[in-house]
């Protein structure tokens, strides 16, 4: 079976955030990922992680806008310094962190200048913290219209565009079943480019097992790739959490 991480951002949240990192080390979670972790100081979260040994798999960036713009630029003509500008803050907390990868979100933009911008972007911050590894993913357009990166043949491209070592493909049950209406073989098709990989139930994005999609094949197919990464639950329990962990085990 694959190794399992927790999404703070979505389980546990019928609890205070830092106490949700000691919920999730108790029934048994090693590592746990934070879409956003930038209104907590990096120290609070960091004694959280350490006070219950938990790795931190990843975090969402660029920081989320609170003053109404739209999450994610990466792909907006016009917002290369705003970008380059609030990556350096979202590497700070990736630092103090120690945060596994950073998801790059695309925001909201079309077309070919659009995709050249977000290909710039991406080679920017893959170069500017070698160090640090990097995922894009596509989001399905039903959750997020006008999502620049909304198909995984998009992103496959991107990926050959931007060609850096530090820089892979982030997979999602939930938004691959959407997209493509075949999650499983989107997994086969590129399984190669794969470095972080989230589940939750299609169509409604409920815990595995809720609905008719064959985990017990998506993750044997996992791993039967050689896969070494995390597998994160991020899903909207139809509960409370720990009632709908049936999967994890």
């Amino acid at each position: 079976m694959p190794k399992f991480a927790a999404n703070l951002t979505m389980l546990f949240t019928e609890l205070p955030y830092l106490d949700r990192f000691d919920a999730a080390a108790e029934v048994g979670f090693a590592a746990v990922e934070i879409l956003a972790p930038y209104d907590v100081a990096a120290k609070e979260t960091r004694r959280a992680l350490l006070r219950n040994g938990l790795t931190l798999v990843l975090i969402n960036a660029p920081p989320p806008n609170y003053t109404g713009g739209v999450r994610g630029y990466a792909a907006e003509p016009g917002n290369e310094a705003r970008f380059e500008y609030d990556m350096r803050r979202t590497l700070r907390y990736a630092r103090e962190l120690q945060a596994g990868l950073v998801h790059i979100m695309s925001g909201y933009s079309q077309g070919d200048v659009a995709e050249d911008v977000f290909v710039r972007n991406l080679k920017w911050a893959a170069d500017f913290a070698p160090e640090q590894q990097f995922t894009i993913e596509p989001l399905n357009p039903g959750d997020q219209p006008g999502y620049f990166l909304n198909d995984y043949d998009l992103a496959a491209r991107v990926l050959d565009r931007v060609d850096r070592p530090n820089l892979g493909l982030q997979y999602d049950s939930y938004h691959a079943q959407l997209i493509t209406g075949d999650a499983l073989a989107t997994w086969y098709k590129h399984q190669s480019r794969i470095t972080h990989v989230q589940i939750g139930s299609p169509p409604d994005r409920g815990e595995p097992g809720d609905s008719p999609f064959d985990f017990a094949s998506l993750f044997a197919a996992i791993d039967a790739s050689g896969y070494t990464g995390w597998v994160s639950g991020e899903y909207h329990p139809s509960g409370k959490t720990v009632d709908s962990l049936a999967w994890l085990h």
